[in-house]
């Protein structure tokens, strides 16, 4: 029986992960530039809702996924406008673009499907568990069939997508010409500009990338892990994903292992409910649902004077004379 958690775990640590990884590489490239995502929620929610309910209309996931990528990065554009172009306050926007796509996700939902402010299951119009060449031969094979029919295989086209994506963002951020602009730009703006780099042009480029990013973050939620959007589905997981990037220190593999980390005790989470554990018995509910957010407050405790952000993040450019 503990075998069977220990390996219920390791899967849905594998499921929970995705959600933060998008999320924290599309903080990663917007603070890299120079600004602070606060906003990564809000884009989850508005991506969600939205992949969730062209998805439901249209019965075809890929207008669904489409749909989400377009919203999350009108509201990255809409972002970058205020924090780039009129030099906003980064925090402030990102903190209005979180309540208002919490507020007008749960109102469009209830306006348009009387559900609650949820949208009816998507049925068939959601993306499903890829099963691996040769699932079916090594599946009575001790360990090795669990290994590649479950921990490695049985996963959607998103999370294969989303732990694929880790080592090509750390070539575009550490080996190419952008990925130097875009440090350059995060660090010392000034130097950037003078050596002839367009830092607002940089800039824009990174909140765009991180729209597309971070709407993958929503589709995972509505259309692979629930079937349906729910009001506040995202349940921190912005927040979380910028706690991955302080804990990974602002690089893409040290930040994965963050998410890992947080996807780990989410499983946790769901294992320990209704089990008596020795001694203390059964926990309440209440207090297994604070254990991912516990950890989040000692993360930041014990790494945030170690970590060191991008020197420019949170500072407006404004271009010299």
């Amino acid at each position: 029986m503990e075998d069977f958690h220990i390996a219920s775990i390791l899967v849905s640590t594998i499921r929970n992960a995705p959600v933060l990884m998008f999320a924290a590489m599309a903080g990663l490239f917007a603070e890299r530039s120079g600004v602070v995502d606060i906003g990564l929620e809000g884009k989850i929610l508005a991506s969600a809702f939205t992949s969730a309910a062209v998805a439901y209309s249209t019965q075809n996931v890929w207008f669904g996924i489409g749909a989400g990528i377009a919203v999350s990065v009108a509201l990255a554009l809409l972002q970058g406008y205020v924090s780039i172009t009129q030099k906003g306050n980064q925090l402030v926007c990102g903190i209005a673009i979180n309540i208002a796509m919490s507020g007008l996700t749960f109102v469009l939902a209830q306006y348009f499907y009387q559900q609650g402010g949820r949208t009816p299951d998507l049925g068939q119009a959601r993306l499903f568990d890829v099963v691996l060449p040769g699932t079916a031969a090594l599946a009575n094979i001790p360990f090795l069939g669990w290994f590649y029919g479950h921990l490695i295989g049985g996963h959607s086209v998103l999370v294969y997508l989303a732990f694929a994506l880790v080592p090509v963002v750390h070539w575009v951020v550490y080996h190419t010409r952008f990925g130097l602009r875009l440090r350059a730009c995060g660090e010392n703006p000034h130097a950037a500009d003078a050596a002839g780099v367009s830092v607002e042009g940089t800039r824009y480029m990174a909140m765009l990338i991180a729209g597309v990013l971070c709407s993958f973050s929503g589709a995972y939620l509505a259309i692979v892990q629930s079937g349906f959007f729910l009001r506040d589905m995202s349940a921190g997981a912005g927040y979380l994903a910028l706690t991955a990037l302080v804990f990974g220190n602002w690089r893409p593999l040290y930040t994965v292992f963050g998410c890992l980390m947080f996807g780990f005790f989410g499983a946790l989470q769901i294992q320990m409910e209704g089990v008596d554990l020795p001694v203390v018995g059964r926990i309440p509910g209440s207090l297994i649902h604070m254990i991912p957010y516990v950890v989040t407050v000692i993360v930041l405790a014990g790494l945030m004077a170690k970590s060191v952000a991008p020197k420019a993040a949170g500072k407006p450019f404004v271009k010299s004379r």
